[in-house]
C-alpha cells in the first residue's frame, strides 16, 4: 500500500532540507520564502533490518524494501487559510497525505532569516495549526449548511448529522485539532468524509543544530512541553547532519560518521518508523531465491487482504497462507528446517497478519 507523508512548516525551517536529506532529491533549499514552490515528492526506501538478516540467509537475485511516498509541501504563512501566500496550493497538497511531518525550526543561525524575524517554535506552531483549523471550519460550515437543509423535514438521521457537525464546528472554534475530538461510531462517518486537515495524524519534527542533537535545548524543551497533551510523537533532527549523511556513498561511510556524531542511525530513519507507527502500519515479508520483499499493510489486516497487496487476484482467489514467525526463521536458518521443526504455520482467511511475518499464499482464480 502506498503511504505519502507531506512535510510542513513554515518558510526557512528546513523542510527542503530536510527533504533532500530523505529522498535524495533536489529540492530548492534556499534562505528565502517559498524556495519550494511545487510540491517536491520523492520515494524512500523504509529501513528495515530484518530484511538484510532475511537476505543473508535466503541469498535472493534481488532484494525489495517498501517505501514511503515524500511530498515537500510549499511553505505557509499567516492568512493560508485565506489564499494569503501560497496558502491554497499549501491546503490543497495537506490534503492529499497521509500523514503530515510538521517540522519547526530549534536553531539559531543568523544566516538563515526567519519569516517572522526570530526564532520561536510555538509561535511558528501555533501559526500553521490556526491556518489549518480555519480551513477545516470554512470546510465543516459549508458541509453544515448543506446538511441543515436536509434535517428540515426532521428525518431522525439528518437530525442527528448536524448534531456532528455541529460538534465538530464546536470543537474547531476552541482552536482545537479535529484529531483531539472524540466521537461515538455512528458519527465517524461524516467525520472521515469531511477530510479535515487537523483530522491527520501528526509528526513534529525539531530542527536542531549539531550541538543539541542528542539532549536538545531551550527551544525543544518548552516545545515538548507545549505539546504534551496532543500525544503527537516529537523527533530531534539536525537537517544538516542529516544532509551531510545522505552525501555519503556507502554505508561503511555513513555508519562511521553517525558513530563520530555519537548517533545510532540517521534521524530520517528514526522518522520513517515514527510515520510507521503514527498510521498504525505494519511489515510482513515473502522470500524466495527470485525476491525477499517486505510488504506493509495495515494492523489488523487478514491473510486475503495482505495477499491483496501483491495482487487483487491473490485475494480473491484465496486459499491458505503459509506463515513462518521472523525469529523462528532467524533462530532456524532456513524455510526446510523451519518446517521440519513443525514450526511453519497453515493459516485460514481470519488469521491476523503479525509484525515481520513471512508469508506465502496459496490461491485459485
Amino acid at each position: 500500500m502506498a503511504l505519502k507523508c507531506g512535510i510542513v512548516g513554515l518558510p526557512n525551517v528546513g523542510k527542503s532540507t530536510l527533504f533532500n536529506a530523505l529522498s535524495s532529491g533536489k529540492a530548492l533549499a534556499a534562505n528565502y520564502p517559498f524556495a519550494t514552490k511545487e510540491p517536491n515528492i520523492g520515494m524512500i526506501v523504509v529501513p528495515d533490518e530484518r530484511l538484510d538478516e532475511l537476505a543473508k540467509l535466503v541469498n535472493p537475485q534481488k532484494i525489495i524494501p517498501t517505501n514511503v511516498e515524500i511530498v515537500d509541501i510549499a511553505g505557509l504563512i499567516k492568512g493560508a487559510s485565506k489564499g494569503e501566500g501560497l496558502g491554497n496550493q499549501f491546503l490543497g497538497n495537506i490534503r492529499e497525505v497521509d500523514a503530515i511531518v510538521h517540522v519547526v525550526r530549534c536553531f539559531e543561525d543568523g544566516n538563515v532569516v526567519h519569516v517572522d524575524g526570530n526564532v520561536n517554535p510555538l509561535r511558528d506552531k501555533e501559526t500553521i495549526d490556526m491556518e489549518l483549523i480555519l480551513k477545516d471550519i470554512d470546510t465543516v460550515e459549508k458541509r453544515l449548511e448543506k446538511l441543515k437543509k436536509g434535517a428540515k423535514a426532521g428525518e431522525k438521521k439528518a437530525v442527528r448529522l448536524v448534531e456532528t457537525g455541529q460538534m465538530i464546528l464546536d470543537h474547531l472554534n476552541n482552536e482545537k485539532p479535529a484529531r483531539s475530538l472524540s466521537l461515538d461510531d455512528d458519527q465517524v462517518a461524516l467525520f472521515n468524509e469531511m477530510m479535515l486537515l487537523t483530522a491527520k495524524p501528526i509528526i513534529y519534527v525539531c530542527n536542531v543544530d549539531e550541538d543539541s542533537i542528542m539532549e536538545g535545548n531551550e527551544y525543544t524543551e518548552k516545545f515538548r512541553e507545549s505539546v504534551k497533551d496532543e500525544g503527537a510523537e516529537i523527533i530531534l533532527i539536525s537537517a544538516g547532519i542529516e544532509a551531510d549523511i545522505a552525501e555519503l556513498d556507502t554505508i561503511e561511510e555513513r555508519m562511521e560518521f553517525l558513530n563520530d556524531m555519537g548517533l545510532s542511525e540517521p534521524g530520517v530513519n528514526k522518522l520513517i518508523k515514527a510515520c510507521y507507527s503514527i498510521l498504525n502500519l505494519i511489515t510482513y515479508f515473502t522470500a524466495g531465491e527470485k525476491e525477499v520483499r517486505a510488504w506493509t499493510v495495515m494492523r489488523g489486516s487478514t491473510a486475503p487482504q495482505a495477499a491483496g497487496v501483491i495482487h487483487s487476484d491473490f485475494e480473491k482467489g484465496f486459499i491458505r497462507a503459509e506463515v513462518i514467525k521472523y525469529n523462528d526463521y532467524i533462530d532456524l536458518g532456513s524455510e526446510s528446517a523451519v518446517k521440519d521443526a513443525g514450526k511453519l504455520g497453515v493459516e485460514g482467511k481470519d488469521y491476523i497478519v503479525q509484525d515481520g511475518d513471512i508469508m506465502h499464499f496459496r490461491f485459485n482464480v
